[in-house]
């Protein structure tokens, strides 16, 4: 990647400062692991499930890198004159044709009727929370494409695959009170998402997820879902 100014070990053991043009572009090794995609090096950086979900967490906070990455939103070998208003869209649509991918807690999904918005995935875990005995958990892979969500059960333990067509799904947000779920000890974040319930045109479904592994963050899969899923709906 390209930086503005070479970083400080540089500027201190360069003393030729003609040579100084040559250090401003970086370069940034990408690790696959059993975990999933990370930046080499840098142990403050968590998994992500996809390239994809790497470089749009990376548009978003820079983390390790020197600044935030940035998505083109045309390809810059084309000559246009003009942006067009469908770029932003267009370059989301693009995003959301790899899809990302990662493990979660699935926990509960709660009737809403037509509530939505954080007031949903706030009210959705706090009756969650009450229920006793708590609801049975379980790992899902959660999956986000052009299609919509996609939730597997690899070990069936509820359910085997559910689907949530993109243009039932509405919302997405960790939750507004930061509560965490707890589990073996472990203290994770909580999000959720809603959707049109099945066949209805008013009532609405919170889903909820806690996150499996820290270092695939529920922040980067909310983003995902709000930004490039949800978001590409809206301009289109």
């Amino acid at each position: 990647m390209k930086v503005a100014t070479p970083p400080p070990s540089v500027l201190q053991l360069n003393k030729k400062v003609g040579d100084l043009s040559n250090e401003l572009v970086r370069h940034f090794l990408i690790e696959c692991t059993h975990k999933g995609v990370r930046l080499k090096g840098c142990p403050n950086e968590p998994y992500f499930g996809s390239l994809t979900a790497l470089v749009y967490q990376h548009s978003i906070t820079p983390l390790a890198l020197p600044c935030k990455l940035l998505i083109p939103d045309r390809d810059p070998l084309e000559e246009t004159a003009e942006t067009s208003p469908q770029t932003a869209a267009n370059s989301a649509a693009e995003l959301l044709k790899q899809g990302a991918a990662c493990n979660v807690w699935y926990l509960n999904s709660v009737e809403m009727e037509s509530l939505t918005g954080y007031q949903a995935v706030q009210k959705a875990l706090s009756l969650t929370l009450m229920q006793d005995p708590s609801p049975v958990s379980t790992v899902v892979h959660f999956k986000v494409s052009a299609q919509g969500i996609t939730l597997t059960d690899n070990q069936r333990k509820l359910f085997f695959r559910r689907h949530y067509p993109v243009n039932t799904v509405i919302f997405c947000a960790l939750d507004p009170q930061d509560r965490k779920w707890m589990k073996d000890g472990l203290s994770a974040k909580v999000f959720g998402f809603v959707a049109r319930k099945q066949g209805s045109a008013t009532d609405n479904i919170c889903h909820l997820f806690a996150e499996h592994d820290p270092e695939q963050p529920a922040s980067a899969i909310v983003n995902f879902v709000s930004k490039v899923m949800i978001g590409s709906q809206k301009k289109i």
